[in-house]
């Protein structure tokens, strides 16, 4: 054997010693990229479960002050209901006390109808139906007659007015 083939063959026996360390290697590089990956899609979870549960909290924060607001906004649409309805109520009845007569003015006028009915009643008996007019030229006074009826008095001037 030579000395190139010792140097060859060290060459290769070397080169087969860094071939092997460099498997080894990538054996390792590779089980520490799959440790790698593990961790980091452990630690991708862990901060989207973070996440998450922040945006939980908040939705939940919101959801509340959302109730809040409703309720506040019930409590004013009630109120403004409420004030509504009184105004609605209080403004006619003002209205109504203001312009119509109390019981005792009420009372008064019936007494003062009842009087002018009787009052009526006894003008009717006594002439009220006799119907007037302004004839002629001259507008005098005039009344209709029973034509059918009697003349009376002295000289039968005197007639039965219609409707008596």
């Amino acid at each position: 054997m030579n000395d190139e083939t010792m140097k060859f063959g060290l060459l290769l026996e070397s080169a087969q010693s860094h071939q092997k360390l460099v498997e080894e290697n990538l054996e390792r590089l590779k089980a520490h990229t799959q440790d790698l990956d593990g961790i980091v899609r452990e630690e991708i979870r862990r901060t989207l479960i973070d996440e998450l549960q922040a945006v939980t909290t908040e939705t939940r924060l919101a959801a509340q002050a959302l109730q809040v607001m409703r309720r506040g906004a019930t409590l004013k649409t009630a109120f403004w209901h409420i004030a509504v309805s009184v105004v609605c109520a209080v403004v006619p009845t003002s209205v109504l006390w203001w312009c119509l007569p109390s019981p005792s003015q009420i009372a008064a006028l019936r007494t003062q109808r009842e009087e002018l009915t009787s009052s009526l009643a006894q003008l009717e008996r006594q002439g009220a139906r006799i119907e007037w007019r302004r004839c002629g030229e001259a507008r005098r006074l005039c009344v209709r007659v029973d034509r059918g009826s009697a003349a009376y008095g002295e000289s039968a001037d005197f007639m039965i007015v219609k409707g008596y």
